[in-house]
């Protein structure tokens, strides 16, 4: 069975940073893309990032490029999620997900809350 979860949410100061974790079992990463997506407060929930078997990471949108970056670690079956730079605008709850044989799995989410 897959199964990921995140963490390393929290509250972060305007211009700050945070790192998120997306820990997986069941998956093997190195093959895997890993999407990272999230719901701001009142709205439906959109891609950020992800990150392909390749490497290659695609982002979404323009405000999120050159501040978050996605990493691996394959000894940790983890995905990471470094945000940098970050506005009250990138204040929601951040998922990852990852689609195997077919399914989409989801992580239950952490909050990320940027004060301005």
């Amino acid at each position: 069975q897959v199964y990921l979860v995140e963490s390393g949410g929290g509250l972060v100061q305007s211009g700050g940073s945070t790192r998120l974790s997306c820990k997986t079992r069941g998956l093997n990463i190195r093959i895997s893309t890993i999407d990272w997506y999230r719901r701001p407060p009142g709205k439906e929930r959109e891609f950020v990032v992800n990150i392909t078997s390749g490497g290659v990471a695609g982002y979404f949108e323009d405000s999120v490029r050159g501040r978050f970056a996605v990493a691996r670690d394959y000894a940790r079956n983890t995905v990471y999620l470094q945000m940098n730079a970050l506005k009250a605008e990138d204040t929601a709850v951040y998922y990852c997900k990852t689609k195997y044989k077919g399914r989409d799995f989801w992580g239950p989410g952490t909050q990320v809350t940027v004060s301005s």
